[in-house]
Parts: structure tokens; C-alpha cells; sequence
């Protein structure tokens, strides 16, 4: 029989499981080859470490540094 801690680390595995699911990073969405702001390509570098990436480094970076400040 189950005892009270088999039972927490249950809900606790399968709450961990589900978060991490959703939080996932889509493994199969590719990149643009242009940045979505200023319309200069992404270096294939970039696109092959972030995939999912629809801006260069710098209009990232300034994506990133605005929001800093509005929050």
C-alpha cells in the first residue's frame, strides 16, 4: 500500500512532467532567414542554435531591453 509520500512524489512527478510540457521549445519549428524587425538575414549560426528565433542578435537584444524597462 501507498504510503503518503509515494502518493506527494506522484502529483509531483506528474505536475513536473506537465509543466515541462508545456514549456517545451518547438524542436521542429525552423527560423526565418530574415529578422521579423529590421529585415537583414539571421546568420545560420543563430537559426541553428535558436531555431525558433524570428529576429537577429541585436533587434533581440533590443526586444529584450524594452521589456526590461515596460515591466
Amino acid at each position: 500500500m501507498a504510503d503518503l509520500a509515494d502518493n506527494a512524489l506522484a502529483v509531483i512527478e506528474r505536475h513536473l512532467t506537465q509543466s515541462l510540457a508545456r514549456h517545451r521549445l518547438p524542436e521542429a519549428q525552423t527560423s526565418a532567414d530574415e529578422c521579423a524587425d529590421c529585415g537583414e538575414e539571421i546568420p545560420a549560426a543563430r537559426r541553428a542554435a535558436a531555431p525558433w528565433s524570428e529576429t537577429c542578435i541585436d533587434c533581440q537584444s533590443l526586444r529584450e531591453r524594452r521589456q526590461h524597462h515596460v515591466r
